[in-house]
């Protein structure tokens, strides 16, 4: 059986390779129309920048309830802890995770509460654009706030 298969393959070639000079001798070669490689504007370079509102409420420190900015590279904003913020979001990056995605929706997730802490991160991240929401209503959101201390504070 495999050497059917062999012979087989071998003959196709041989066929084809036969074929191959005999269609290009017959067409003539037609000019390619120029390229546009150097016209035109470029695009311009993907924004890596993170730039971010963080919007808590009810974290049980009032002093951490309210809006911050947070930008990156360098750090700076209104954040109270934007060096520490950003080298959390830099190790995500470089983990490839994306701390802003949701829970998935058919997340088994303990039934417990965390609180009414609530934060809301809009704005962008490594040039994408973010709109999260979180709540520490069960053990997965709990967990997915945890997670991003301090970029969201610590919740009591």
């Amino acid at each position: 059986m495999l050497r059917r298969l062999a012979l087989t393959a071998v003959a196709s070639l041989a066929a084809l390779s036969a074929a191959a000079p005999a269609a290009t001798a017959a067409a003539p070669l037609i000019p390619l129309p120029p390229l546009p490689v150097l016209q035109g504007d470029w695009p311009a370079a993907r924004d890596t920048a993170t730039r971010l509102t963080v919007t808590v409420s009810e974290s049980g420190n009032p002093a951490a309830d309210g809006a911050f900015e947070l930008e990156c590279a360098p750090a700076g904003g209104s954040h109270p802890e934007a060096q520490r913020a950003c080298d959390l979001l830099d190790e995500a990056v470089e983990s490839g995770d994306n701390p802003f995605v949701a829970t998935d929706r058919n997340a088994m997730c303990t039934q417990q509460a965390g609180g009414p802490a609530t934060a809301r991160v809009q704005g962008t991240w490594q040039g994408e654009d973010v709109d999260a929401h979180f709540s520490r209503a069960n053990g997965c959101e709990i967990s997915r706030w945890n997670n991003l201390v301090p970029v969201l504070p610590t919740a009591r």
